[in-house]
């Protein structure tokens, strides 16, 4: 791939400062990584939280970057340089120019939410795949299905950076994809790393108590993940094709995100009139059953799906909407909603012969745990206890630890409140704030809920409390392949952990978790 300095300037939405040649070839990819820099490719300096990406540029430079963008008001360098107002929000515009635009060659559905997005991008990729005998990709924070390949993205990554998502577009137009799901979060979106994504279609699941530590406000958190919905407006119209939004009628926010430009606005859910309504909903322990009603469809389509609990069901109503809305076959959504029997970390079985059932849900909100618990209790005949293990995590959302203890106390039969990514922070410190609000609804220490700081020892606690037929879940961690203590990422699977408690081999947490 050979670009030339002027075609990539020409991407950008603002005006730029050019010192240099603007026929400079680029002939290697956009990236903000000093380290990952190849000859003939673009440095972009940008301005982190902890670190100055200017302070890089002379390495980026040796290691043979053929042009440099930045910031700062800078005239003598060795290659050509361009100054923008804001490097983060140029490197997706520069990325997709390199890549000759990869999302206007693609169907593209973005899906956002608080809650629900992995699942939601799985049940409408395996929906994609069926209607376009499976040339349909996926990026989510699970994996990237790129057509042929799959590459794993489970470490504390949410939305990749710009140039990676970029390169994963790229790389699925070249596999001869027509379709892709991209799952976008309030991180990935404020800060631009959808920035030169094309979509034709915005989903929204839902919007609750998330990333207040970041955002600041809820107002600003909605208004971050409003940003893809005002893209359908901004970026390429593709032919033939209309922009889609569609948007979840029972949350409160669906009037904010229903008033974006759209070709067309869908709207689901089960309580408010909605174009899809589920019906007849009944709950197995094994699969959800209901009848879903599309206005201006005579013919009702009765849906089965392996994923249960009532917010399954909203995501089952979102990727129904989204690829009704995509003139998808009823049969097809059908199937491509019956060939998901799970999705990684979300409600996922753990089972090693023990005499009760183990779950394992990526549940690190107060309204996703509350909603896995009680996905959870109809699981379980009367009589039988709902054990959560479970934590928050640190240096971010505090006020979380409060509502999640709060929620578990009422919901849950037993509670122990364990280790999630303590970061910097204490954790006895956590710990203290997590059993302080349990009190407060009536928890009792020792009784309803315990501490216990390792949370591979808390696991194993568990399955030393289970009685048969009881149930326990550990949420928080899902599909995640790391916790974090200090600033170190230590290798954990919560499934993996899940299943040595259960065989009798606690895994211990690294660091000694005190």
């Amino acid at each position: 791939m050979t670009k030339t300095l002027a075609e990539l300037i020409a991407a950008l939405p603002e005006s730029a400062a050019l010192v240099g040649d603007p026929d400079t070839r680029i002939t290697a990819p956009v990236t903000e990584s000093d380290a990952e820099i190849q000859p003939g490719g673009v440095f972009v300096a940008r301005r982190g939280l902890s670190v100055d990406g200017h302070t890089f540029i002379p390495r980026a430079i040796e290691r043979g970057a053929a042009v440099v963008v930045g910031e700062n008001d800078l005239r003598d360098l060795p290659v050509p340089y361009v100054r923008v107002g804001n490097a983060q929000e140029a490197t997706g515009y520069l990325a997709a120019a390199y890549h000759d635009y990869p999302s206007r060659h693609l169907t593209l559905m973005g899906v956002t939410g608080t809650d629900g997005k992995t699942t939601t991008s799985t049940l409408l990729h395996s929906i994609l795949k069926v209607a376009t005998d499976g040339k349909a990709g996926l990026i989510s924070t699970v994996s990237a299905d790129l057509g042929g390949a799959e590459v794993d993205t489970g470490l504390h990554v949410t939305t990749p950076g710009a140039p990676q998502v970029q390169a994963l577009l790229a790389q699925m137009r070249a596999n001869g994809l027509t379709h892709v799901v991209l799952e976008m979060t309030s991180h990935g979106l404020a800060q631009g790393r959808l920035n030169g994504v094309e979509i034709d279609g915005a989903v929204l699941t839902n919007v609750t108590h998330e990333h207040l530590d970041y955002h600041g406000t809820f107002e600003n958190y909605r208004a971050a993940k409003g940003r893809m919905f005002d893209m359908l407006a901004r970026t390429f119209r593709k032919r033939s094709q209309s922009k889609i939004s569609v948007v979840n009628a029972d949350d409160p926010s669906a009037g904010f995100f229903a008033a974006f430009a759209a070709d067309r606005v869908l709207r689901y859910g089960l309580e408010h009139e909605a174009d899809f309504r589920a019906v007849d909903v009944t709950y197995g322990t094994d699969a959800t059953r209901f009848t879903v009603i599309e206005r201006g469809n005579p013919i009702r389509a009765h849906i089965e799906t392996a994923l249960v609990g009532a917010f399954n069901v909203y995501n089952v109503l979102a990727a129904i909407s989204a690829a009704r809305g995509l003139k998808i076959p009823v049969a097809a959504v059908k199937q491509g909603i019956l060939n998901v029997r799970g999705v990684p970390g979300r409600m996922e079985r753990i089972d090693e012969g023990q005499p009760f059932t183990a779950l394992v849900d990526f549940a690190h909100t107060p309204n996703a745990l509350k909603r896995a618990l009680e996905a959870a209790r109809t699981m379980l005949a009367p009589g039988q206890r709902l054990i959560a293990v479970f934590g928050s995590a640190g240096l971010r959302d505090r006020e979380k630890r409060r509502l999640m203890a709060e929620t578990a106390a009422c919901s849950a039969d037993f509670s122990i409140f364990t280790a999630e990514d303590p970061r910097t922070e204490s954790l006895d410190g956590i710990l203290a704030v997590m059993a302080q609000a349990a009190v407060s609804q009536g928890a009792v220490e020792g009784e309803t809920f315990i501490r216990v700081p390792d949370r591979g020892a808390a696991l194993y606690r568990a399955r030393l409390m289970a009685r048969p037929c009881d149930l326990v879940i550990a949420c928080g961690k899902g599909h995640e392949q790391s916790m974090c203590f200090g600033t170190v990422e230590y290798v954990w699977d919560d499934r993996a952990a899940l299943r040595a408690a259960l065989r009798g081999e606690p895994l211990r947490t690294l660091p000694t978790a005190t």
